[in-house]
């Protein structure tokens, strides 16, 4: 099994004794010269002031991922490191963004170890710098061929966090690995490509998550879904020959019949489109449409590892939208498992018949609530670009929780209107209702399509088709897969569970 996290320590208060290649020294706007920490200044004692002349001199301003190095020491950290976290107060979203920026700069150093150090330490602030050098450290290499030996830089393999050494520190230490786990799961998976990370592959990766962690797994391929009557689903899948997979893991950590939080993700292993088929300039970025399947499975890696008190079950439909002589046309019409029929007019519109089938299966849970995560809609990124989560749903408080849970881990999202009357724009004249409404309020009449079959229970959905991967570097991740909505799926569950 592969850990998708570096071992990390707490390495105490004093700086200036810390062995490590290299210390990144966290600072904002409103900390420079006249407020420096105790444990900065004595370092700097031993440094010759360089930090103190570094600020006076405005050669470095603590700017949001300004980057200044300064000297070292023979017999402390060889290399120190100033890096800015911007204005106003430390918070973990500002944290993981430092750090993960920190162990980037470790990367590229090879160094192979780093260590990082912020004043105001609290279990929020702890478990966020440890998730941030983790996401900084993560590298993907499984379809790479290694430089020559004498050409590669020391992989990041180990970590310290400048903090005192006491349980409480410890416990967030190792709260901030579990959630890192699962990001770096969601990110490595996602990274994939579409031949390697098929259906199949998705629902080993369930299997082996449920295997570790005691939870009931559950898997249907094109019988079993055809007994379940999944036919929307079965429409995007009858034009492949790989099999389809529906997957359930089913965490039981709460009381005995305490209703459970369900996740869904769409797991699209590649979508060409389909008879409807994608223009063939950057196709190959559609391999990540599956990264609401991947979120879903790093959620429950760190659901396993936090053992949450709270019921929850993850979802996910697995398959790939292909064009051949036997897929779905424009104009052809699917029964969904709740009975309702689907004119198909677009059959690039995919993802949402795939969640049509599974937001009706997890009614049979008799969920607390529903959050479903999708690449769904390219009108999302023209709405909200890349930077942020539209979410939707049928429950205020529900939708209220999930943006303040975005919020607090640096995943920030944006509530977007259910306007009824749109639904006007996905009636059909052969069915009960259409897949697309066209090109006018895309995310909107795809949500409100998502309606159709969310019915019975607290749901969101969250249209991550900007945020769940990027094609230009992020300075603080990479190009590729963020794992975004993880942070945000499990700060909702701690926050229920704390309930």
């Amino acid at each position: 099994m592969a850990d998708y996290t570096i071992s990390v320590e707490l390495a105490g208060e004093d700086l200036a004794a810390i062995k490590t290649p290299l210390l990144f020294v966290a600072l904002g706007n409103g900390e420079l010269s006249q407020s420096l920490s105790g444990a900065v200044l004595a370092l700097d004692a031993v440094l010759g002031g360089s930090i103190k002349t570094a600020i006076d001199g405005r050669d470095f301003r603590g700017a949001r991922d300004e980057v200044f190095y300064v000297t070292g020491s023979a017999n402390g950290p060889k290399r120190v490191a100033l890096i800015g976290t911007g204005k106003g107060s430390l918070t973990g979203a500002k944290l993981k963004r430092a750090a993960a920026i920190a162990a980037r700069h470790a990367v590229k150093l090879g160094t192979g170890d780093v260590s990082f150090y912020f004043d105001g330490v609290n279990k929020d602030t702890l478990e966020s710098a440890v998730v941030g050098l983790n996401m900084g450290a993560w590298k993907y290499w499984e379809t790479k061929t290694l430089p020559p030996e004498a050409d590669r830089r020391a992989p990041l393999t180990s970590a310290s966090v400048a903090v005192a050494k006491n349980d409480s520190n410890a416990a967030a230490l190792s709260d901030g690995l579990a959630v890192a786990a699962g990001y770096g799961l969601s990110r490595s998976v996602a990274m994939l490509p579409g031949n390697i990370c098929t259906p199949d592959f998705l629902a080993d990766t369930a299997e082996g998550i449920a295997g570790r962690y005691g939870m009931k797994f559950t898997s249907l391929d094109r019988a079993g879904m055809t007994k379940e009557k999944m036919g929307s689903f079965l429409g995007v899948a009858q034009g492949t020959p790989q099999e389809p997979r529906f997957v359930a893991v089913e965490y039981n950590g709460g009381k005995p019949g305490d209703a459970p939080y369900v996740l869904v993700g769409k797991g699209l292993c590649f979508d060409t489109g389909g008879i409807s088929i994608k223009p063939a300039l950057n196709m190959e970025w559609m391999k990540f449409d599956m990264c609401g399947a991947a979120a879903v499975l790093g959620a429950m890696e760190t659901v396993g590892r936090l053992k949450l008190p709270i019921n929850v079950v993850g979802v996910f439909g697995a398959t790939t939208n292909m064009p051949s002589g036997t897929a779905l046309k424009p104009g052809d019409v699917v029964q969904a498992s709740n009975g309702k029929y689907i004119e198909i007019i677009n059959t690039d519109a995919e993802g949402r018949l795939v969640l049509a089938d599974l937001l009706s299966y997890v009614k049979r849970y008799n969920p607390a609530a529903v959050i479903d995560a999708a690449t769904l809609t390219g009108a999302m990124v023209i709405g909200l670009g890349t930077k942020l989560t539209g979410v939707f749903g049928t429950d205020q408080q529900l939708i209220d929780d999930v943006v303040s849970a975005g919020e607090k881990v640096g995943e920030v999202a944006w509530q977007m209107p259910m306007y009824e009357e749109y639904n006007e724009l996905i009636a059909s004249d052969v069915a009960d209702v259409k897949n697309t409404g066209g090109r006018t309020a895309g995310s909107i009449t795809a949500a409100l399509f998502l309606k159709e079959f969310a019915e019975g229970y607290p749901w969101a959905h969250l249209d991550v088709a900007g945020s769940a991967y990027s094609e230009t570097d992020l300075v603080w991740l990479p190009k590729g897969p963020t794992g975004r909505p993880v942070g945000t799926m499990i700060e909702l569950l701690r926050a229920r569970a704390a309930q």
